[in-house]
């Protein structure tokens, strides 16, 4: 079969899309109707092939392009019966973009904006560079420029988090070789506010030339920071450009705290018979207690002295309050009990009862800014009673006398007693006060000792 014969034949078959079908209208009328166009598809190297040679039956889709690889057009070339110039020539790369510019609109269609979305993917992920910050890479930089070592700096560096050495190593390594990710750190560094980079240099790492010039200073000097300031001013060249006289005499301090000066030899570590090195527990052992001077450490006979003073003023102010302790306040556990030798009567409630202790006792509710001896918000709600609400007093005639003093008026075995008057107390009276009642207890012992004792020194009544 011959190439003209096969490409018909394959147009007959409607295997390529600008092929008309090759059954009859009429036939397929009684089934569907249906669209006699063409469905677009992505054409292949073949099919592009055998469309530019210009068959019937085979014409070019809107927007297509004649392209076509030379490996393909030398194989067209050796079918008998076709010429070469009835294929057409492969475009160079630099045509085939201006077409395709052309096509897609001057870079604005969808190959432009693809290089577009590439751009802006590669920058979103430059931005999140995970937990470094641009402290820490100015850190990183300063460190390894003065010690020349990732383990020193991993050791002697503050970082804003906690890295390992193989993370500042793939970090160093990206800064070094990485173009975009030592690009967008670098400009986040630039951009760091003055004082936040002054304080990073400011902790830099001190290098081996510097801490062999700060060993020139001797251990047993007691140097000035006008000394650091000079060996600063000699060797400008040496020390890092942060470095002032007060930071490099605490770094010096350092040193000689931790026996790293030059002059500073090392005490070998005591060894037993053994030749083994002593441990702190053999080391305590050999110790006298005895032997041990008592060193007293400074300001502790001032704290002493303080400590004694408040406490003294504690006991002073107890002494003074036990005169004022009039009325002892106890919890109603039921049942009559004896009262001893110092109380002279009782007032007892619901709750509480107060043991009346001095010859003449307040009764009132105490607030913050007044006391009472008997007060009433122990028994129940006071609100309603005044802060002096009344004055029970014991005459040397073994009799007591309560006298009101508050708005309200006190009920005394069911009698009001109105402000300003006062009524006779008897044993076992009711007092009422603003709805809480109680009951007066006299101490009959103490009472009559008190009248015999009045009768004999004929004391008036």
């Amino acid at each position: 079969m011959d190439l003209p014969a096969a490409i018909s034949n394959a147009s007959d078959s409607n295997e390529y899309p600008g092929a008309t079908p090759a059954f009859d209208m009429a036939q397929d009328s009684n089934k569907r109707r249906s669209s006699s166009r063409s469905i677009k598809r992505r054409r292949f190297d073949d099919e592009l092939v055998e469309y530019s040679l210009g068959l019937p039956g085979a014409s070019l889709g809107k927007g297509d392009k004649r392209i076509r690889t030379q490996s393909n057009t030398s194989q067209l070339a050796e079918v008998p019966g076709v010429s070469n110039t009835a294929v057409t020539p492969v475009q160079p790369a630099q045509d085939r973009r201006r077409a395709s510019s052309k096509v897609t609109g001057g870079g604005g269609g969808l190959i432009g904006r693809k290089s577009r979305r590439k751009g802006q993917l590669s920058q979103l992920s430059t931005k999140d560079l995970g937990r470094w910050k641009p402290t820490d890479d100015l850190a990183l930089i300063l460190g390894v420029q003065q010690t020349n070592d990732l383990r020193i700096v991993h050791r002697g560096v503050k970082f804003s988090c906690r890295f390992t050495v193989g993370e500042l190593q793939s970090r160093w390594y990206a800064l070094l070789y990485n173009a975009e990710i030592s690009r967008v750190a670098i400009a986040a560094m630039r951009n760091l506010h003055p004082d936040l980079v002054a304080s990073v240099q400011q902790q830099a790492l001190y290098s081996t030339a510097e801490e062999d010039l700060l060993g020139t200073i001797a251990s047993n000097s007691h140097p000035t920071s006008e000394k650091f300031q000079e060996l600063l001013e000699q060797n400008p060249h040496v020390f890092y450009p942060s470095r002032t006289a007060k930071s490099l005499m605490a770094h010096w301090q350092l040193l000689k705290q931790y026996q790293l000066l030059p002059d500073q030899t090392v005490q070998p570590l005591p060894k037993n018979q053994n030749d083994n090195v002593v441990t702190f527990s053999d080391a305590e052992e050999t110790i006298n207690d005895s032997e041990l001077q008592d060193f007293k450490e400074d300001g502790i006979d001032v704290e002493m002295q303080l400590a004694d003073r408040i406490e003294k003023k504690d006991i002073r102010l107890l002494e003074n309050s036990l005169s004022r302790w009039q009325v002892l306040v106890q919890s109603v556990a039921g049942g009559n009990v004896e009262l001893d030798k110092n109380t002279l009567a009782v007032l007892r409630g619901r709750l509480v009862r107060y043991l009346m202790r001095s010859r003449e006792i307040a009764v009132g509710r105490s607030t913050r800014d007044h006391t009472i001896d008997v007060d009433l918000t122990l028994e129940g709600p006071a609100a309603k009673v005044s802060r002096k609400q009344a004055t029970i007093r014991l005459r040397n005639s073994g009799d007591f006398f309560m006298s009101s003093e508050g708005k309200r008026p006190i009920f005394v075995d069911g009698r009001p007693v109105l402000q300003g008057n006062k009524v006779k107390l008897n044993h076992n009276s009711v007092i009422e006060i603003a709805g809480l009642r109680f009951v007066f207890l006299v101490n009959q012992d103490l009472i009559s000792a008190i009248r015999q004792e009045a009768v004999k020194v004929n004391i008036p009544v």
